[in-house]
């Protein structure tokens, strides 16, 4: 494939790592070598932040029509060169490659959108108290900027957070999952064709997260962090970001109820739910975690749901046919094996799958009459197993579903306009799905409250993530 690269991108060149060390990318459909890469040193991450905070004044100072017609272009190669970026990112990650192809085109629009964005990065004027005053703010970049980017949404989650940041005038160093470098790299030489200057998108692939943060938390020259993983490490890195004071984004773990109402269409909220569960095999921070159902249409939407997870197809992503692809690890399928089990243990109802099958897969799995105690109920999932909690009023089904520290995203099916607005506005999280099983777009705010994280991406709040306030009081005399 032409856009598979190995090396680490610094200062606009492809470079081995110090001492040539390397870590190998495994196919997780089958356990085989995709690549070998190069696995960057403290030294190759001093170097991407030097070379990003040197070339920082010359990319702030260029005009923002400058930096977006750039985007653009990137926005343009990414399309055009869609097929194989998916084919490279179901290698690498295993979800089924028409899904890998959704991301890709799922990733570009946010690039299209912030090079669209970044020319409204608009300033205020503020009446002040004098006739001889006037007041102004306006925005200005952040500055270089470290961005660390997960393995299930591989392509996505580096252009939701390198788009803004090149609109607002920052320079980057992003740091992909060890799991998934490729895809990053592969975006990186589309940037690279686009003809963004030297030094300002850099790559370093890391097997060791914890030298990269050392490096990164500690040089002052890094004046951002955007972080999108999981909760216990994202308040690491929030403390270990305050030694310098960083600015930070996190967008952390969710724990997502979604809610079946007895006056829910229950057909939608079927549709529904099949999309927000088993996307990318339920390895998704907004999945749907707990599935609360109403009593009196329990069985009704069960069985509908038995007969859909039913025909799920498990295998290689590569293939057409595939519906589920692997998990990214066999430590992702043992944790799978655990909560179902616990499960089990504490009285849920296995009505389908349960096992793990060779390689890193895990069947699609229907756990009936679940509660609140159980593992399933506290944890993220993140995999193709759908927990069913029963409910009986709407009073009720809020508080067990807001009785989580997370609070991300939420779902929920109704046809009551004034019960939605009542539920919509109840539940404690950062984004709501209402007859919707499919909430993220590159033109709103994607983000969470309590520990599912800090600030947004995605519209326009996305771009002022990387954009600070300046105001400006002028004495006319």
């Amino acid at each position: 494939m032409s856009l598979i690269r190995s090396r680490l991108f610094i200062n606009g060149q492809w470079r081995d790592s110090d001492g040539r060390k390397s870590m190998v990318v495994l196919n997780p459909a089958d356990g085989s070598v995709v690549a070998e890469v190069a696995d960057a040193t403290k030294g190759d991450i001093d170097a991407a932040v030097s070379s990003a905070a040197d070339a920082y004044s010359g990319w702030r100072s260029r005009t923002t029509y400058d930096r977006c017609t750039l985007l653009t272009k990137w926005y343009e190669l990414i399309m055009q060169n869609r097929t194989e970026l998916a084919e490279i990112m179901t290698l690498e990650q295993g979800k089924p490659l028409k899904e890998a192809k959704g991301e890709i085109t799922y990733a570009a629009s946010f690039v299209k959108w912030f090079a669209e964005e970044g020319v409204r990065a608009y300033g205020e004027t503020i009446p002040a108290p004098a006739p001889n005053s006037r007041f102004v703010a306006i925005r200005q970049a952040v500055g270089p900027v470290a961005i660390i980017t997960p393995w299930n949404f591989p392509s996505a989650m580096i252009t939701r957070k390198a788009a803004p940041a090149l609109a607002a005038g920052c320079t980057l160093v992003a740091k992909p999952s060890e799991e998934t470098p490729l895809s990053a790299l592969a975006l990186a030489a589309l940037a690279e064709s686009a003809g963004f200057p030297a030094g300002v998108f850099n790559v370093v692939n890391c097997s060791n997260p914890q030298e990269f943060s050392d490096v990164v938390f500690s040089d002052q020259r890094i004046e951002k962090l955007s972080f999108t993983g999981s909760t216990p490490v994202g308040k690491k890195m929030m403390k270990a970001s305050s030694a310098t004071l960083k600015k930070v984004s996190l967008e952390l773990g969710g724990n997502a109820p979604f809610i079946v109402f007895n006056d829910a269409d229950i057909d939608k909220a079927l549709k529904g739910l099949m999309t927000a569960k088993f996307r990318n095999g339920g390895q998704a921070c907004i999945a749907a975690n707990r599935i609360f159902v109403h009593k009196d249409v329990m069985d009704a939407f069960c069985d509908k749901l038995f007969n859909k997870m039913k025909n799920l197809k498990l295998g290689p992503g590569i293939k057409n046919d595939t519906d589920i692809g692997p998990q990214i690890n066999k430590k992702a399928v043992s944790k799978l094996s655990r909560l179902v089990n616990n499960a089990m243990q504490n009285g849920a109802t296995l009505k389908l799958g349960g096992n793990a099958i060779e390689d890193c897969y895990f069947e699609p799995t229907l756990l009936l009459n679940c509660s609140d105690d159980m593992e399933v109920f506290k944890e993220e999932i993140f995999g193709p197993v759908a927990a069913i909690y029963s409910f009986e009023s709407e009073k009720e089904v809020i508080q067990r579903a807001n009785n989580t520290p997370h609070g991300l995203a939420s779902y929920f099916y109704s046809k009551d306009v004034s019960r939605c607005w009542r539920v919509a506005e109840a539940l404690e999280c950062g984004m709501v799905g209402i007859n919707s099983g499919f909430i993220s777009d590159a033109s709103a705010p994607f983000g969470g409250v309590k520990e599912s994280g800090i600030g947004r991406e995605g519209s326009r709040h996305g771009l002022n993530e990387y954009l600070e306030l300046k105001y400006m009081s002028f004495g006319i005399g």
